[in-house]
């Protein structure tokens, strides 16, 4: 019986599967799902302002706009990638643009990108 952690959208099952002789797979057990460690949380943007999250998983291609700049709501602030796609995210308030990423980071769902106040 050999033993596999394998990675499944996020999440981290064990497996264990049992060679024959011949190369064929003779069983399979249940998968079942362990904890995968967790990532450190996000730093929070230095300011108060609405917070604008990512939606999805993905690299940090380009910041539109310098920290400090006041954008206008529906401005493209950030492009992500996910999936070789780039995704638009518009800044839903007008205000001045406080960014908690840089280009070239990987993010999470849920993480903070900027604040804007």
């Amino acid at each position: 019986m050999r033993k596999f952690n394998i990675n499944v959208n996020g999440k981290t099952y064990a497996v264990e599967v049992e060679e024959t002789t011949d190369g064929a797979i003779s069983s399979v057990s249940a998968p079942v799902q362990i904890a995968a460690p967790k990532a450190a949380p996000a730093a929070a943007p230095i300011g108060k302002g609405e917070q604008v999250k990512s939606q999805m998983p993905g690299l940090v291609k380009k910041l539109c706009f310098a920290n400090g700049t006041t954008v206008k709501a529906g401005d493209t602030i950030i492009i992500l990638e996910a999936m070789k796609m780039d995704t638009s995210i518009s800044a839903p308030v007008a205000g001045v643009i406080t960014y908690a990423t840089s280009e070239g980071s990987n993010i999470d769902s849920g993480a903070v990108l900027c604040t804007i106040a």
